[in-house]
């Protein structure tokens, strides 16, 4: 596989330095892509290059995920409009070992194959340098034009851009020189965003050591409305489970615009060109289907999350959307059933009530007020517009603790669309 004629398919290439295709075809070559651990887990955001460090090693070359421990402690000003918070050593260990458990996800690291993927952290170089060595060593070689040069530096010279910041590049220039130099790394990929920082990595390595590197950077991902891709009005879409549950990550991707979900799949999932076309082919005939939203769902959920949760978060969709039996509610475990109803109104009952028994228009109108009297509950239930737990409610039933989910949880709904939740305490 030709490693950047498979990225330009996919619309994965914003800039590649002249001469990257020749080294990549000319030998196995190693490139890295460097994480700054500032939460201890992954988000959406940055699945790009870890997929740009996929589709590298699935070429035949070695990656390297850098995970930043030293520039995590100082803060890349690309694309900030103010100084980033620091973090301590001891959180940065723990975001980094999280992190680690993420990627063995994605990148293949048996070690039996010569292109088998590495972890590296830059604190492990840059630790035992001193302010002194690192002027020596690196300082020097570049000048300060070149670096105000960078559009990095300039678009925060007028909110103002500390010291700290503005030697960021300088320390992710040394970063490609010591994989350089150490593990023969001639290509650093990563965001548009991250070009300058690139490229100063490369021109370092050509003044200190004499050698050639190259530079290849992929599009920042942007949603069709003009969007930040992977936020919501929840904030990040995060791959840890705690941080965004696996039924919302799936549904992050099954609510993509049909736009949206032509460029995602390619970027985010190893289809082919010919499945990709026959998928948006599927899409352009039947477009209610949501063919391509629900291919890129299944494939990202199954890769993150594993079968279990991607199974659980189909049944909590079909649930949501009108498909689910009392069966499937029942096998949804608390933390999905909580998830799939958010925000729904909810209220409480006592324990000792419903072991007595609770007749079905008592529980609706005066036990959980869900209706405001027992004659508009009895009204509705003649209708057949109430259901409790996705079946049908009988205006002389009794509920039970058999209505139980979760052992916890009643769940109502009011016509087509109105859910209530009923939590027993």
């Amino acid at each position: 596989m030709n490693f950047v004629e498979e990225l330009r398919w996919r619309g994965m290439i914003h800039d590649v330095m002249p001469g990257t295709a020749e080294q990549l075809e000319k030998e196995m070559s190693t490139a890295y892509v460097g994480i700054d651990p500032t939460a201890d887990s992954l988000h959406i955001g940055h699945l790009v290059s870890i997929m740009m460090l996929k589709h590298f090693q699935l070429s035949g070359h070695k990656p390297l995920a850098l995970v930043g421990g030293a520039t995590g402690m100082i803060g890349d000003p690309s694309g900030k409009s103010e100084e980033r918070n620091l973090l301590s050593e001891e959180l940065l260990r723990h975001n980094q070992e999280c992190i680690k458990e993420q990627l063995l996800k994605f990148l293949d690291f048996d070690t039996s194959k010569p292109n088998h993927a590495e972890i590296v952290n830059n604190y492990d170089w840059m630790k035992e340098f001193s302010f002194l060595g690192f002027l020596r060593e690196v300082g020097k070689h570049l000048t300060v034009n070149y670096m105000m040069s960078k559009d990095s530096v300039k678009k925060r010279l007028e909110t103002g851009i500390s010291f700290t910041e503005f030697t960021y590049q300088l320390v992710q220039g040394y970063d490609f020189l010591h994989l350089y130099d150490n593990k023969n790394c001639k290509l650093q990929m990563g965001g548009s965003d991250q070009w300058g920082n690139i490229t100063t990595g490369t021109e370092l390595i050509r003044r200190k050591s004499g050698g050639e590197a190259f530079a290849l950077t992929c599009p920042l991902i942007t949603k069709a409305d003009g969007g930040k891709f992977g936020k919501t009005e929840k904030g990040n879409i995060w791959l840890d489970p705690e941080k965004t549950s696996p039924y919302a990550f799936y549904q992050f991707w099954l609510n993509c615009s049909d736009e949206d979900s032509k460029k995602y799949i390619r970027i985010f999932t190893l289809f082919n060109q010919q499945e990709i076309e026959a998928l948006e082919l599927e899409q352009e005939t039947a477009p209610h289907l949501r063919v391509l939203q629900k291919a890129l769902a299944k494939d990202l959920t199954l890769r993150v999350h594993g079968l279990d949760e991607f199974d659980q978060a189909v049944k909590a969709s079909d649930i949501l959307f009108g498909k689910g039996t009392t069966e499937t509610l029942r096998t949804l475990d608390e933390k999905t059933l909580l998830g799939v109803f958010e925000g729904v109104p909810q209220c409480e009952i006592l324990r000792t009530e419903l072991e007595t028994g609770i007749g079905m228009v008592d529980f609706l109108s005066e036990k959980t007020g869900i209706f405001p009297s027992k004659g508009e509950a009895r009204r509705m239930l003649k209708e057949g517009g109430v259901q409790v737990n996705k079946e049908k409610a009988i205006e002389d039933s009794t509920v039970t603790p058999s209505f139980l989910l979760n052992n916890s949880y009643i769940l109502v709904q009011k016509g087509k669309k109105n859910y209530f939740l009923v939590k027993v305490v």
